[in-house]
């Protein structure tokens, strides 16, 4: 885009926005355009149009040229043609043929990788006057030579800041040879540059002014000495200098203005040398040099009206008394050259050269972070990056704000950043310049700025500013670009926003939600960033019950089921794994979890993830499995589609992985269990003896998980058995007793509570063929440590002078003592079956005492008012004429006192929810 037609012009809207023009007259007419009611596009001056289309992308620009003949034509102009930036597009080479007939005048061109860069050729812009590149990789010698030749008239050559491996000094002799208007090349990553290539530029390129052999392996440092028209010269981060010829050599160019040694061994003596002898030197960049900091006494102080730019230098109070009034010594110093009037030549081109140096060099120390630099990057390294970010230059605005995305970075692993760090650019009001930069028309620009806001954004503090400085809307803005990049950043920063609860509601007002499902759409097989980012942000919002809602009716369930099918990278196949269990997680408020199920074959998928050879993957996929399979037809769905072998597997393979996979298997397992005939599939496909290593983990989740699949598993006698001839019952009685959890030790007695009424006993002695039990088990022993244990788990709960009370009053306050006391809060949430409430029901009239007391604490818990599931199990007793039973128990003469106290409750339970249903 032609910075002649992007000329800016202050002058704010109701949108804050910036008008910009190439000229007063259409400036004047783009500010007389503020007409109420609809705009007739057709009546719009061409002036207007042209501006408008010098907004766009080409790709967009070319599209709307097509919507009539008039605007084909103002879309072909001249000025809209001079600056093409293709860095965020597949360009190839019959892309470029079909740009071609408008690219005739193209004058600045930005490409990314090899392929554009083969295909650059095919444009042929013979009046190209500026080329830049990166992601250089792979260019070679070969495509680089056609291109200079095939554009003698270039002026600027930049490649970089990636390394270049392979072009060779062959390629940069081809450039001297046809390019001898060439002002400024800067090239990275060269392995060799010999003198051959260097004085082949001295000799071909009068106009040469501007070198950067940016960390090159080797550089020639004699024929540098011979470029006698050099102003700018860097050989930042290139190693093997010869500092001694560099200082006796360098310091003789007449002409040189900049040096830029950053990131080298430079030596205290050699900058010293430099700064001393040279008439024209100005500036010298030295920052990030472990030699040249290592020495405390060294001091630029006494070199007159030359700056030393390092670590241990004030940056901003040197280039201000350097260039400007020595009262300004703010970190404004770039914006005060900026505005300033000032007729210095050498300082119009000081400046710029400056700021792009600072940015690659800030942004190549971000990416390396090293130790000792904390301070520097708070008090100096953050406040340049914001400067720099203000630049005029699109390429340092850039770097800059990665800069800031990078800096901050301390584990992008685990997206860990330093606070500091973070607070220290929001109070320097980074935040509000990144903002603005994410709302420029610039592509490039969108996409650095809104990467750096979602880094930020990773600290609650951050997120909060960005909130309330409107980032929420400016970022759902940019999920809906074309730009796949800018898309997928910013769908990067609506994923750390999400985090947070106070900003879910503020994105799906913004239409994020819409805005991500159809990024998954849109970009479905187009690589992993964008997609993993759109559906890690799905999946935080989906843990929101009113989000999820909007996350279902927006078309997410598809979406995400379609990843979760197709896509082969693992992130992604995490994190809509994830979506898809947080959509599920909320049976009781919306019907997504039975959506998700009937989604053609989600199911499948999920059970599919969970082999994935990627721990996070099998993680996310078993807690989808879990949370599905509160729905009863997607508990037998999920068995029909293989999920109780995959899920055992995943059991018997978890033992050494994450507390969370743990957690999630047994959960699975647990869920699925529910339906008997899955509990009984489980046994067959050897899923206790897993269950039983998961009930020994030292994680409390894991204690509870796996207590409650070993629960429900236990109400098959079969599978009950098999608990016991596994060594299930040391490793039951060891969470009773000792778990961290009360859910796990409550289910680990009940499970211990079914082994042991009786029915077991009758299987172990008839035994089946069809079950293939061939052990001979003693269980007396086992029977024995059980009720100890679970006795000793119900006593816990009763407080003998409450329970004294209640049975010398049938007050209700005595009652209600009791019941606070016993109560285990979490236990609300268990549902039984009826099958499972009779079995409690029947346990009443067991011979042990024990067992009476443990089935009336079961069924207190699961009928206290409030509980969940207290109205389900309090219909099923009374359907089954369990308080007939209760009386007996709670009259009985023999039966303990807290059994006694424990069914009087239940009782009342049972009354009071039978006045509700009534009432």
């Amino acid at each position: 885009m032609s910075r002649r037609v992007r000329r800016k012009v202050a002058r704010k809207s109701k949108g804050n926005d910036v008008v910009a023009s190439s000229c007063p007259e259409i400036r004047d007419e783009v500010l007389d355009l503020e007409l109420p009611g609809t705009v007739d596009w057709r009546s719009l001056p061409d002036d207007t149009v042209i501006q408008l289309l010098s907004c766009l992308s080409y790709r967009d620009r070319a599209s709307l040229s097509s919507t009539c003949r008039t605007w084909r034509t103002l879309g072909s102009s001249q000025c809209l043609w001079n600056t093409l930036d293709l860095r965020s597009h597949r360009f190839d080479a019959n892309m470029a043929s079909s740009l071609a007939p408008r690219c005739v005048h193209l004058q600045k061109l930005r490409f990314r990788g090899a392929e554009s860069a083969d295909a650059i050729i095919h444009l042929r812009a013979r009046n190209l006057c500026e080329l830049s590149g990166d992601y250089c990789r792979k260019i070679t010698d070969a495509t680089l030579s056609v291109i200079a030749a095939r554009h003698e008239l270039l002026e600027s050559l930049q490649l970089g800041p990636d390394f270049c491996e392979r072009i060779s000094s062959d390629a940069i002799k081809a450039i001297a040879h046809c390019c001898p208007r060439l002002s400024k090349l800067r090239l990275s990553g060269i392995r060799d540059v010999n003198a051959d290539a260097i004085n082949a530029l001295a000799k071909h390129c009068p106009k040469l002014t501007d070198i950067g052999f940016i960390d090159c392996l080797n550089v020639d440092e004699l024929a540098l000495g011979n470029v006698m028209s050099v102003h700018f010269l860097s050989v930042a981060g290139t190693s093997s200098m010869k500092w001694g010829v560099v200082s006796h050599l360098w310091h003789k160019l007449p002409n040189l203005i900049g040096l830029d040694v950053s990131r080298t061994d430079i030596s205290p003596s050699a900058v010293a040398r430099l700064l001393s002898l040279s008439q024209s030197l100005r500036v010298l960049c030295a920052l990030n040099c472990p030699i040249l900091e290592e020495d405390t006494s060294f001091s630029a102080s006494k070199y007159k009206n030359k700056l030393l730019i390092s670590l241990f230098t004030n940056i901003f109070e040197g280039l201000a008394s350097l260039f400007f009034d020595s009262t300004k010594k703010g970190k404004n110093v770039f914006l005060d050259w900026r505005s300033s009037k000032n007729n210095d030549k050498d300082l119009n081109e000081i400046i710029p050269w400056l700021e792009w140096m600072l940015s690659h060099t800030l942004l190549r120390s971000a990416e390396s972070p090293q130790q000792g630099l904390d301070n520097f990057w708070v008090e100096q390294g953050g406040a340049l990056l914001l400067s720099l970010m203000q630049s005029s230059q699109e390429d340092v605005q850039e770097r800059a704000a990665t800069g800031l995305a990078t800096f901050v970075v301390i584990d992008d692993e685990n997206a860990s950043i330093d606070c500091g760090r973070a607070e220290a650019v929001m109070r320097d009001g980074g935040i509000r310049l990144l903002l603005g930069l994410a709302k420029s028309w610039r592509e490039g620009l969108q996409s650095e700025a809104a990467k750096a806001i979602a880094n930020l954004s990773v600290n609650a503090n951050v997120a909060k500013a960005v909130a309330e400085e409107g980032g929420i809307e400016i970022l759902a803005g940019l999920a809906r670009s074309m730009n796949k990049l800018v898309a997928e950043e910013a769908a990067g920063g609506l994923w750390n926003l999400s985090v947070g609860e106070e900003h879910k509601g503020a994105i799906a007002e913004a239409g994020g939600i819409k805005a991500l499902v159809d990024l998954i759409f849109k970009w479905s097989s187009s690589g992993d960033g964008v997609l993993e980012r759109a559906a890690g942000a799905l999946a935080n919002l989906a843990a929101d019950d009113k989000c999820s809602t909007e996350v279902a009716l927006a078309g997410g369930v598809h979406a995400l089921v379609m990843l979760a099918r197709n896509c082969k990278f693992e992130g992604v196949q995490e994190q809509a794994a994830r979506a898809l269990a947080n959509l599920a997680a909320h049976g009781d408020s919306n019907s997504n979890n039975a959506a998700v199920g009937q989604e053609a074959g989600a199911l499948e998928a999920l059970v599919q993830l969970t082999r994935s050879p990627h721990e996070g993957v099998r993680q996310e996929a078993a807690g989808a499995l879990w949370n599905l399979s509160f729905d009863d037809r997607n508990r037998e769905a999920i068995a029909a589609a293989g999920g109780v072998q995959a899920l055992v597997a995943l059991a018997q393979s978890c033992s050494n992985a994450s507390p969370g996979l743990q957690e999630r298997a047994a959960g699975a397992l647990w869920g699925l269990s529910v339906s008997e005939a899955n509990s009984i599939a489980i046994g067959r496909e050897g899923g206790v003896a897993p269950l039983i290593a998961l009930a020994r983990s030292e994680a409390e989740d894991v204690h509870e998980t796996a207590a409650g699949a070993l629960w429900n598993l236990a109400f098959n006698p079969g599978n009950a058995l098999r608990i016991v001839e596994e060594g299930g019952v040391s490793a039951l009685v060891d969470l009773c007793s000792s778990s961290v959890s009360k859910m796990a030790r409550f289910m680990a007695a009940l499970a211990l509570a079914y082994m042991f009424d009786g029915r077991m006993d009758e299987f172990a002695l008839v035994g089946t063929g069809s079950e293939g039990i061939s052990k001979s088990v003693s269980l007396d022993g086992a029977r024995r440590m059980a009720l100890k244990n679970i006795e000793t788990f119900v006593l816990m709960f009763s407080d003998p002078q409450a329970f004294t009370a209640a049975a010398a009053s049938s007050a209700p306050a005595a009652l209600s003592q009791v019941t606070e006391g016993a109560r285990i809060q979490e236990a609300g949430h268990l549902r039984c079956s009826g099958a499972e409430i009779g079995r409690f029901v029947t346990m009443l009239r067991n011979p042990s005492s024990i067992l009476k007391t443990c089935a009336a604490f079961a069924l207190l818990q699961f009928t206290i008012p409030g509980g969940r599931h207290a109205v389900h199990h309090a219909s099923l007793m009374q359907n089954a004429g369990a308080a007939r039973v209760l009386r007996g128990a709670a009259a009985a003469a023999t039966a303990p006192l807290e059994a006694k106290i424990f069914a009087r409750i239940v009782l009342r339970n049972l009354e009071y929810h039978q006045i509700e249903h009534t009432a």
